[in-house]
């Protein structure tokens, strides 16, 4: 029988994973200050945190995975941690916004941003989630997912002490541009990059799944101040780890850095290993 991962004990791996992934990135862990903020319009919201939600809808995401992965993300939104990590803040206000991604030019908004500063605000943004029908589409761009996110903190309406993209997706990038390139110029916005890799199903030799997404997500995609990676390997891990990470990134928990060894700052898997799966699949 599968053990049930305590949202305790998922907390302190992530606050101890995360303590190593702050602090390497390839070197790429973003400004130490704090981030720039990208709609200084003096009618913006001030909100301690605007949060753009990231999901992949691509095909090698099942049906039951992607009700997983919604039903995580509602059930974290209107969790009592989350609220009580929004009423830490200096702002008691959040803002966010969730879209759907697969391949270059496949972006979709299903909740524009939306001020949560409260159980009913809550509620409203889970709703509007819950009530988008779902779809599914060709390839998986997580560079260009990343390239759709960023300047939707520009004109998003709030003035948020952070700036976090929260990326969920079962594969890595094998179309669009290349990942590290628009990584590493999201991160030097300000933004800072989190990853939900979902670990659920054994890589296949017919299939372009990667044994070890998580290390791919730690090394080429998150980044940024207080960067985690929380892989989903159970399915009733889902909701758990969902609520966990929206607590954390909107409670803002940033560890401090630690010293790291230099070899451990080499990427230790290829970060254009999606795309060489593909050309060795398709030869394009």
């Amino acid at each position: 029988m599968r053990a049930q991962t305590s949202l305790v004990s998922i907390f302190a791996a992530v606050a101890a994973a995360a303590f190593v992934l702050a602090a390497w990135n390839g070197g790429l862990a973003g400004p130490t200050s704090a981030p720039i903020l990208a709609d200084n319009r003096p009618n913006a919201v001030p909100v301690d945190t605007e949060l753009v939600l990231a999901v992949d809808v691509s095909y090698s995401m099942d049906p039951e995975e992607q009700a997983l992965q919604r039903e995580g993300y509602i059930a974290g939104i209107t969790s009592r941690e989350f609220m009580q990590a929004l009423r830490s803040g200096m702002h008691g206000k959040v803002a966010m916004t969730y879209f759907e991604w697969a391949g270059p030019g496949d972006q979709r908004i299903v909740m524009p941003w939306r001020l949560i500063e409260g159980p009913e605000t809550a509620d409203a943004a889970a709703d509007a989630i819950a009530r988008a029908p779902y779809r599914r589409a060709m390839y998986t761009s997580i560079a260009s997912a990343l390239q759709f996110a960023k300047p939707l903190f520009d004109a998003s309406g709030y003035h948020g002490l952070r700036r976090v993209i929260d990326v969920s997706g079962d594969g890595t990038n094998n179309s669009g541009p290349l990942l590290v390139p628009v990584r590493d110029d999201v991160l030097a916005a300000g933004i800072t990059i989190n990853g939900l890799p979902i670990m659920l199903k054994r890589p296949l030799q017919s299939s372009l799944d990667i044994e070890n997404l998580d290390i791919y997500y730690e090394d080429c995609v998150i980044g940024g101040p207080g960067a985690f990676v929380i892989p989903i390997r159970e399915r009733d891990q889902f909701k758990e780890a969902t609520r966990t990470k929206l607590v954390m990134e909107i409670a803002g928990r940033t560890p401090q850095p630690r010293v790291v060894p230099v070899q451990a700052k080499a990427p230790r898997v290829s970060c254009t290993v999606g795309e060489q799966m593909w050309r060795d699949r398709w030869g394009n």
